[in-house]
């Protein structure tokens, strides 16, 4: 007669915990990575289009004869977009403009004096459990597999 148990408990031994060295190197790589996808600088906003293009939906209107070209001005939003600055301009146009005053190094706020809260990496809600291999946090069984699928141990090197 063989012993029934839970898979489980059997399967915990083939999972890779990791200690707290190796989740912060993990978080960290992660982070390093999602900054590396974050927004840079469009290559293409200096390039001029060829006026020899032809542009297909100006040639007809909808009685069939040739539209009269109207002049197009460049709004506002357009010089927006092409001269957009980014975090790092902005953060030094900041302290060059207000070096002593109260900005964005100066800030800082005290420890909290409640306890941290914890959210599911998953769906965001309240989490109470961990996962044993990578530390991350989730709510639920359904979140837990999700997290085991997609998620977990992806960026461990």
């Amino acid at each position: 007669m063989t012993s029934r148990e839970s898979g489980r408990i059997r399967d915990a031994d083939k999972k890779r915990v990791l200690d707290q060295v190796s989740r912060k190197r993990r978080a960290r790589k992660a982070l390093e990575a999602l900054e590396q996808d974050n927004y840079h600088e469009d290559p293409h906003a200096d390039l001029v289009m060829s006026k020899k293009v032809p542009k297909f939906q100006d040639n007809l209107d909808s009685s069939g004869g040739t539209k009269r070209k109207t002049k197009r001005t460049k709004g506002a939003e357009y010089y927006r977009a092409k001269y957009r600055k980014t975090f790092p301009q902005l953060l030094e146009e900041d302290r060059t403009q207000r070096p002593d005053a109260p900005n964005y190094f100066t800030a800082a706020a005290p420890p909290s004096k409640v306890p941290e809260r914890h959210f599911c990496a998953v769906c965001g809600f309240p989490s109470s459990y961990t996962c044993t291999a990578c530390g991350t946090r989730y709510c639920c069984v359904r979140c837990l597999g999700t997290h085991q699928d997609t998620r977990c141990l992806k960026w461990t090197a």
